[in-house]
């Protein structure tokens, strides 16, 4: 509201609240701080879970950072932008996603100590965007190098993005198949695409029933019972049309006026029918896929002429079966020909978990393969899918890089005394900015101490000086709560988890710093101001 010679000029919507200065700085950090406050108890080995129920009572249990802050109904505006950094390090890399929040999360922290001290915001942004600069360098200097024949070093980067998840009961079996799997999809000079990968769930059995097939598996029956369950040496038709009379574009009518027209209408419709199917077996297809429908009368036919046909199957499902089977998806039957048919050892229908299922297996050479996951609840099943994932993307991200660094805190200690360093021969106060960048990666090898109850000082000094020392692999072994050589204790991570995880926490870091004026518009029924109850989200008033 302005006055102009006394007479008040509303400018602002009634109902709108306007915080201005170090009150909306404040207020954005404090929301952006509860959101890393809430998921740093879940890093690490020895991290803990999070139970979420949504409005509808649905359960989710996991201590992934990107399903935790998906599942919360978040409605600060500077807390969604922390959601966003998770959001684009779980498309980027996989994993990481906790690690980049909690590092967004005291970068804020620190710069709050800053404006105390009366630091401008801009000289904390560009101290942090040097202090970014500095540790790409760095970084990539630390990194070491992975060739993607190197199964055991890959099995390790599995291993280690499996740790402390639901997985990691039967963490070995799952990571060999998880290398195995995105070995059998890799291509040479290609990036890797691990949608190839297809994850199937399904509960029952235990978490060591979870197999990998060479080729695919749908989650669909044969359309007919008198077709056979188990097809060797199979040729597979891949249709995206349907197997059905097409009805007419326009509304039509036809006028039938005798039982004999009658009769020749139905015959002329069963030969339509039959004339498909024989296009699909003399093709000398023995297993058809189809996105589309499959009549009553053809599938009869089909079963007939001893064909496994499956209908309605996913159109990303029909890709994948593409690229397993080596065939191609047509779009009509006109142009079926023994050339497009794809190929497979055997395909098969089980029964999983009360279920028929359709396997299509010893494909040669697939280019997609599924994972068949078994659990002995929906959490566990659930839990298990979001550990596969992670560590799948990792394993992806390191044949596609060629370079890891070592994990439990090591490249956190070693980038920290580095930007130390640094910051002394910075003039100026943006120097006080990058001894704070500094200071705010130590919260990861601090965050893990945390949670494996060890006390974080003590640890924070015994690694500092191990690297001094020139230990440069020196991470937190939590089980013996002692500094130890990562290298040796198979704890490494790929070398992009690190780097976005930083550049994504200096730059909504910067992002939410740089504003000083929050004009909110008041929605009806909700609070001014971005809608926080009044307690604010658990962790809020504590200290932080």
């Amino acid at each position: 509201m302005a006055q102009l010679g006394g007479t008040p000029i509303l400018i602002l919507k009634e109902g709108s609240e306007r915080t201005r200065g170090r009150d909306a700085q404040s207020r954005n950090i404090l929301a952006a701080k509860t959101i890393a406050a809430a998921v740093k108890s879940t890093l690490g080995p020895k991290g803990m879970d999070k139970m979420l129920v949504d409005s509808m009572g649905d359960v989710v249990i996991t201590n992934d950072g990107a399903t935790i802050l998906k599942e919360m109904d978040i409605e600060h505006p500077a807390a969604k932008m922390m959601v966003e950094i998770a959001k684009t390090q779980d498309d980027e890399v996989g994993d990481g996603t906790t690690t980049a929040v909690v590092i967004g999360g005291e970068l804020l922290k620190k710069a709050e100590d800053l404006l105390e001290q009366e630091v401008h915001p801009t000289l904390i942004v560009t101290g942090y965007r040097l202090a970014a600069e500095k540790s790409y360098k760095v970084l990539e200097k630390m990194a070491k190098k992975v060739k993607p024949d190197d199964t055991n070093t890959l099995r390790k980067i599995a291993m280690t993005s499996m740790t402390g998840k639901g997985a990691e009961v039967s963490k070995e079996m799952l990571t060999d198949l998880a290398v195995e799997a995105v070995k059998a999809i890799a291509e040479t000079g290609e990036p890797i695409d691990t949608d190839h990968i297809k994850l199937e769930k399904k509960t029952g059995g235990s978490k060591e029933d979870t197999v990998l097939i060479k080729g695919m598996l749908i989650d669909k029956e044969r359309v007919h019972p008198g077709m056979p369950k188990l097809v060797e040496d199979a040729k597979i038709a891949l249709l995206n049309s349907a197997l059905e009379i097409e009805k007419t574009e326009v509304d039509a009518k036809i006028e039938i006026t005798s039982p004999d027209q009658m009769k020749a209408f139905l015959d002329e419709e069963e030969s339509m029918l039959k004339d498909m199917v024989n296009k699909v077996t003399s093709s000398g297809a023995n297993v058809l896929f189809c996105q589309k429908g499959i009549d009553d009368l053809a599938q009869h036919y089909l079963s007939k002429a001893g064909v496994l046909a499956v209908r309605r199957i996913k159109e990303s499902d029909m890709k994948k079966l593409a690229s397993a089977t080596g065939g191609k998806v047509l779009t009509t039957l006109e142009e079926i020909r023994s050339d497009d048919l794809g190929s497979a050892g055997n395909v098969e229908e089980r029964k999983i978990g009360g279920d028929e299922m359709i396997f299509v297996e010893d494909c040669k050479n697939p280019k997609s393969v599924s994972i068949l996951l078994r659990g002995g609840t929906e959490h566990v099943v659930d839990e298990l899918e979001r550990g596969m994932n992670d560590a799948i993307r990792v394993v992806g991200c390191v044949i596609e890089d060629g370079k890891y660094v070592v994990g439990g805190g090591a490249t956190e200690i070693e980038l920290a005394l580095n930007l130390r360093n640094y910051a002394a021969s910075v003039g100026g106060r943006e120097q006080l900015a990058i001894q704070a960048f500094a200071d705010a990666v130590e919260v990861i090898p601090r965050a893990l101490a945390e949670n494996a109850g060890l006390d974080p000082i003590d640890m924070l000094v015994a690694l500092r000086s191990a690297h001094e020392a020139g230990d440069k692999n020196a991470g937190l072994d939590v089980f013996k709560g002692e500094p130890t050589d990562m290298l040796k204790a198979k704890v490494i991570e790929p070398l992009r988890i690190k780097t976005q995880a930083i550049s994504s926490a200096m730059e909504s870091a910067t992002m939410i710093l740089r504003i000083d004026d929050v004009i909110a518009s008041s929605a009806s029924g909700a609070p001014p101001g971005g809608g926080m109850p009044p307690g604010g989200m658990g962790g809020m008033g504590e200290e932080y």
